[in-house]
């Protein structure tokens, strides 16, 4: 899977170049140039798109005509490459090992829903100019219903031409769908998760060249812009690329809003590596130990199932966003940040569009990874908050005590009340509040692939419990309770409560 890209590099060391004769084809360009410094680097990934293959004294970049204007303006040598024409002959179409056409790729999200539609169902969530659409797969045992269960994600191909995702999306829905109630882990993964798969999330750029194949794939959008950087930025805040959120984005946009992800990847290609946050700053994320220890699960799976070099790119098959380089705008960040969802990378090939025929290996390599994945959004801490007098579900914040930072903490979601915290394992306190009613701090321990649930009832303020409020409006003004609470006939050791004449309530504490 390392195999070298053919690039032919073309030294351009003057700046009189006219522009538009680079921009004749394509409305992107794709060139290197050495630079200086990761500060002169990550000054310059704020208008130019940095690309993964930058190493530690080159550069490898993506540029629109604007964007590249602004590049010419720092005076900076660099070299046009040329990628590889990609038109793979011999292909057949068998073992998932090659690129659907457009047509046979909305064809077949629609047979999975079609032949497996108890659970899994088909959302059309938005229509680009182009007529395509961005489609996404709904699977688990009660599909559509809202149960008490983590909501997963998997997103690729946000950039057009790193397609060994979009495949191995496809083949992963099939894979679960088709082991629904033959393999016990798949039938269990679908029944406790509502799992989302999102195959091609960018397919203007994959389909660039017609909708017949993606040998003409482009990185940017079809208003050339590269979706990875139009996201609201915790750091830059909105429009950190000085561009309009892209259709693309407000899809998504959307549905974050409208589906409460507690955990989610986003698939690349280009190198290979877990890439976890942050991507804009430098600051650790609150749960940089869990997310070390998940990614390196999920490389450490991938060596174990490849031959010998797969998934072994920086920190064994890790890095950290900014220790690499700094992203701002990126979908990974959103999801933390914004919408509290645990969300990584994955760089998934060295090839952006790997030879068709190489990718049953990857599959082979990935599926397990995959899975644990998914089966992390069981782990952690998760449980249910309601009102203590009424039962009603609510929307609490979930935090942890002298740890969570930067927006790490989560809520409780509704019509459920149900919450999702990963971390990992140790003692932790957690603090669970809401406006209107009482705190809530306990201690709970953590141990890593397993579940601690904790069901948390929040006491309102300034309420009294339904059933007290009605024996005193029903029967007298005056009750009497003893320590444990029970009604006391004989008003000894108890707290009375007096109802005034005006309805209200005093209370005194009569000890004999």
């Amino acid at each position: 899977m390392n195999k070298a890209l053919l690039l032919l590099l073309i030294p351009f060391l003057g700046f009189s170049q006219n522009i538009d004769d680079l921009f004749t084809d394509r409305g992107e360009i794709y060139f290197s140039f050495e630079y200086k410094n990761k500060s002169q680097l990550n000054e310059l990934s704020k208008i130019i798109s940095i690309d993964h293959k930058t190493t530690d004294a080159m550069a490898y970049a993506y540029a629109n005509k604007s964007e590249f204007t602004k590049f010419l303006q720092q005076g900076i040598s660099y070299q046009l490459i040329k990628r590889r024409p990609l038109n793979f002959s011999n292909i057949t179409k068998n073992n998932w090992g090659y690129y659907p056409t457009y047509t046979e790729y909305t064809n077949m999200m629609q047979a999975f829903t079609d032949s497996f539609p108890a659970i899994c169902k088909l959302h059309h969530i938005g229509t680009l100019n182009s007529g395509r659409e961005i489609l996404i797969l709904q699977i688990s045992d009660n599909v559509g219903q809202k149960e008490n269960e983590p909501s997963f994600l998997y997103t690729s191909s946000m950039h057009g031409d790193e397609l060994a995702g979009y495949v191995l999306s496809l083949r992963l829905a099939d894979y679960i769908l088709n082991g629904y109630g033959n393999n016990q882990r798949l039938t269990d993964l679908v029944n406790e998760i509502d799992i989302w798969i999102n195959p091609l999330a960018n397919p203007d750029g994959a389909y660039s060249g017609g909708n017949q194949d993606v040998w003409s794939a482009t990185r940017y959008n079809a208003n050339w812009v590269d979706l990875n950087r139009n996201y609201p930025d915790p750091q830059d805040g909105p429009h950190p690329d000085g561009n309009p959120y892209q259709t693309e984005t407000n899809i998504f946009l959307g549905l974050s809003d409208t589906v409460n992800f507690t955990i989610s990847a986003n698939m690349h290609g280009g190198v290979e590596v877990c890439n976890y946050p942050w991507d804009t700053w430098s600051t650790l994320a609150a749960d940089d130990n869990w997310w070390e220890y998940v990614s390196h699960e999920y490389a450490d799976s991938c060596q174990a199932n490849s031959g010998n070099g797969y998934f072994n790119y920086l920190n064994d098959g890790t890095t950290n966003g900014y220790d690499w380089y700094e992203v701002n705008g990126g979908r990974q960040d959103y999801m933390n940040y914004f919408r509290y969802c645990r969300e990584f990378t994955l760089e998934l090939s060295d090839d952006k569009t790997p030879d068709p025929n190489d990718l049953p290996t990857l599959w082979d390599a990935n599926y397990p990874s995959l899975l644990n994945y998914i089966e992390q959004s069981l782990f952690g801490l998760r449980g249910i908050v309601i009102d203590s007098i009424t039962g009603d579900p609510l929307k609490a914040k979930v935090e942890i005590s002298n740890h969570d930072i930067d927006s790490s903490h989560v809520y409780s979601n509704l019509p459920i009340g149900n919450y999702n915290r990963y971390l990992y394992q140790g003692n932790y306190d957690v603090t669970f509040s809401k406006s209107g009613y009482y705190p809530k701090t306990i201690n709970t321990t953590i141990l890593n692939n397993t579940s601690t649930i904790e069901d948390i009832q929040l006491a309102p303020i300034n309420s009294t419990p339904t059933s007290i409020a009605e024996e005193i409006a029903r029967n007298a003004k005056n009750l009497f309770f003893d320590i444990l609470g029970r009604k006391n006939k004989q008003a000894k050791n108890s707290l009375q409560l007096i109802k005034t004449e005006r309805g209200a309530l005093s209370r005194q504490i009569i000890i004999h």
